[in-house]
């Protein structure tokens, strides 16, 4: 049994509830997405102060394309905000910024972004927050078999740690939890390689509602569970 007693090295967010927070309280799907954002930088923050190394961000699935033009350029400009004005929040808390997924589909500008914060914060050692933009499990997946196939090992060589190698950032650790808010209980294609024995935790609360007091509540409902990865 793992000692669960200890912080997660990984939680993994999936951000869900900004459309439904902003009809509830009379706003634009723009102004709910922004009301995410500016929580989605609080609750990174306070994960990593509470000593998670490793905090993912499930900001823009492979999916999310599917809504409509004017809602996914207001996503898109709010990640640039991210990547680009509030960098330098993130270094001087010393977290590193790094990006999971494909860069299919994303502007010149945001992969330009991606770029720079990810070089201008790489020896920052507080902790990473991991955005997931263009992110979904499925893919990264798929997309580490096809790089395994390309290098033609051999089938019999082919093995779940050899996968793990190829995954995008494989130097990042297993989910050790994984909460979603908005009250729903699915995956959504997130993380699915990493899931395989995360703790899962569905807050009946839309994502704008965050606060750090629940972020310090989750950490102390981790510290409840008993983690036995199938032993």
């Amino acid at each position: 049994m793992a000692d669960a007693a200890a912080p997660p090295r990984h939680i993994g967010y999936i951000v869900d509830g900004n459309r439904r927070w902003a009809k509830a309280n009379g706003k634009s799907s723009r102004e709910g997405h922004y009301a995410g954002y500016e929580v989605l930088k609080e609750v990174l923050f306070a994960t990593i102060d509470g000593g998670v190394h490793y905090v993912s961000a499930y900001v823009f699935s492979t999916e999310n394309w599917r809504r409509s033009d004017a809602e996914v350029n207001a996503i898109m400009a709010l990640l640039l905000k991210m990547l680009k004005s509030d960098l330098p929040e993130f270094l001087a808390r010393g977290v590193r910024v790094r990006i999971l997924g494909s860069r299919e589909r994303l502007s010149t500008k945001v992969s330009r972004a991606i770029d720079r914060a990810e070089e201008s914060t790489k020896d920052c050692v507080a902790g990473q927050a991991l955005l997931c933009i263009n992110y979904g499990g499925q893919q990264e997946i798929a997309d580490a078999v096809r790089m395994i196939v390309e290098r033609g090992v051999e089938p019999e060589d082919v093995t779940p740690t050899l996968i793990e190698q190829h995954l995008y950032t494989p130097d990042v650790p297993p989910c050790d939890l994984i909460v979603r808010t908005s009250g729903e209980q699915r995956l959504s294609n997130f993380m699915l390689w990493r899931a395989a024995y995360s703790e899962l935790l569905f807050l009946n609360k839309f994502w704008p509602d965050m606060t750090k007091q629940d972020v310090t509540d989750i950490l102390e409902e981790y510290t409840r569970r008993q983690r036995r990865f199938g032993g």
